[in-house]
């Protein structure tokens, strides 16, 4: 009898994940995460099948042995009966080796590309590939000629010196080095580890209270019928969109697909002017989004979408660029907000959100570029994860001449939406998965629906008034002083610079 075993030919390996001169990938589907896991899952179905086999070996091997009186029948009925079960045993016995032999294999090339990863890890750690690092950054500057540090350099640095992150947070803010070690020196004396988000939130709780997060609401402006581009660069550009219809602004469009409805929130990038005024889209909403979970800027957008038209269990799909896709992917670990609605996607550009872990069943794409360092100002890489894909654009980019530079040309919107262009055409398998995921939600686009919302924060407390002292004999009462008045916002640009909004009159 022939034998025939499961013999795949060739030394098992991962495949590779895409890299070429547009992108780089990391996670989803294509991840070497997830392809670990599917490798252990493979073995132990091996090792569950090479058990059964042997079970059906021995029970082969018994019928066998209970059949050896048959030897001295006619050889052509005994004696061949006995020679068929032998071979048959043997057969069993040699897939089964074979079965060992690859799930032996598979775990070895587990444990291989396991320890690969974990050594990438420590060099990345103890700072030992500083000399690619500060390479790569010599590189960007001499063909961009943009100073400022590549994304690759700030998350290496601030995840070695999150005060180093935190400073440069904080600078945004209006802060003065001795608040931002004030806040420094509080995060390591509380106990918790000096991360950026908890340098933030020491910031704004006992330095500048000011700056302290305060209640939003959304305000309905209108609503019309749109023609939707539901691919990822359609969806992006939707948040210039919004950004340029003045500050505050967020967009709920609502979809329908299979008979179903779903609703896709934008927000729109940081917003500068006025820091701390009515915008929650302001400087100081960064750190409402990285040091607070977003709490206030999650109850606006429940709200705008109830008066939007959702309902309990929806389907949801978040979209933020900049200080928005903080926003946005906070929506994925939100439990009052996840408790409403049934959040399926969140597609972010040029936003730190690697400290994020959105519950299971969420999907979500990240777009970075090389020459951005907000993506890395947090200090932690995104998580490799079957859902979580994140995309680096490669192409080197300048300010436009004349133009304000922002953040740097890195983090201007207008490549991340092309960026997004080059992630559809992808045939990158993470991607095709990530994309298809985002479609299975919103479909192919169409009409849709579109409202815009206001949000807006509400005033800064009243300062206490001071009493004044008695007065003597002679001498007249004081009147108390009444309560501080906000100013106006004066419109600034969107994170990245070149879009414009009017003002926003005084909260109320």
């Amino acid at each position: 009898m022939a034998e025939t075993t499961p013999d795949s030919g060739g030394q098992l390996r991962p495949a590779e994940p895409a890299s070429n001169s547009v992108l780089s990938v990391r996670g989803g589907l294509g991840g070497i995460s997830f392809q670990l896991e599917e490798l252990d899952a493979g073995a132990r179905e091996l090792d569950a099948l090479a058990r059964d086999l042997a079970s059906v070996e021995l029970g082969v091997y018994r019928v066998w042995e209970a059949s050896g009186s048959y030897q001295r029948d006619n050889p052509f009925s005994g004696a061949e009966a006995l020679t068929a079960v032998w071979e048959g045993q043997r057969s069993v016995a040699a897939v089964r080796k074979e079965l060992e032999r690859l799930a032996g294999g598979v775990r070895a090339c587990q444990l291989e590309y396991s320890a690969a990863e974990s050594a990438n890890q420590l060099v990345m750690q103890l700072g030992l590939n500083a000399s690619w690092l500060w390479g790569r950054q010599v590189v960007d500057f001499g063909l961009s000629g943009d100073w400022r540090p590549n994304g690759a350099s700030t998350e290496a640095i601030t995840g070695s010196v999150p005060l180093l992150g935190g400073t440069i947070l904080a600078a945004l803010l209006g802060t003065r080095p001795g608040e931002i070690d004030a806040a420094a020196r509080m995060a390591v004396t509380s106990g918790g580890r000096a991360s950026v988000p908890v340098i933030l939130r020491m910031l704004l709780d006992r330095v500048k209270p000011e700056l302290k997060p305060r209640p939003v609401r959304a305000l309905t402006q209108g609503s019309a019928d749109i023609d939707l581009d539901a691919s990822p660069a359609g969806l992006l550009a939707r948040a210039g969109e919004v950004a340029d219809a003045g500050p505050g602004h967020i967009e709920i469009i609502q979809t329908t697909t299979g008979g179903r409805d779903a609703y896709i929130v934008i927000i729109p990038g940081t917003q500068p002017g006025n820091t701390g005024g009515p915008n929650p889209f302001d400087e100081a909403g960064v750190g409402e989004a990285l040091g607070y979970g977003s709490e206030y800027t999650t109850a606006a957008i429940r709200a705008a979408l109830r008066q939007a038209g959702a309902e309990a269990g929806d389907q949801v799909v978040a979209v933020g660029y900049s200080q928005g896709g903080i926003h946005a992917m906070n929506l994925s670990q939100h439990k009052a907000f996840l408790a409403e609605y049934n959040l399926r996607y969140v597609l972010t550009a040029g936003s730190p959100v690697g400290a994020i872990t959105p519950e299971p069943g969420v999907s979500s794409l990240h777009l970075e570029h090389r020459q951005d360092w907000v993506p890395g100002s947090e200090g932690l890489p995104n998580p490799d994860t079957r859902d979580r894909v994140t995309v680096t654009l490669n192409g080197l980019v300048r300010t436009p001449a004349g133009e304000d530079a922002g953040l740097g040309p890195g983090h201007r919107l207008a490549h991340y939406e092309a960026g997004a262009r080059a992630v559809s055409a992808s045939p990158d398998t993470s991607l095709v998965a990530s994309t298809a995921a985002l479609a299975g939600v919103v479909g192919a686009g169409g009409t849709a629906r579109a409202t815009r919302f206001q949000l807006v924060r509400a005033p800064k407390p009243h300062a206490p008034a001071v009493q004044p002292s008695l007065p003597g004999l002679g001498r007249g009462i004081l009147p108390l002083g009444g309560g501080v008045s906000l100013g106006g916002f004066s419109g600034g640009g969107v994170s990245g610079g070149g879009r414009r909004g009017a003002g926003l009159p005084p909260a109320k």
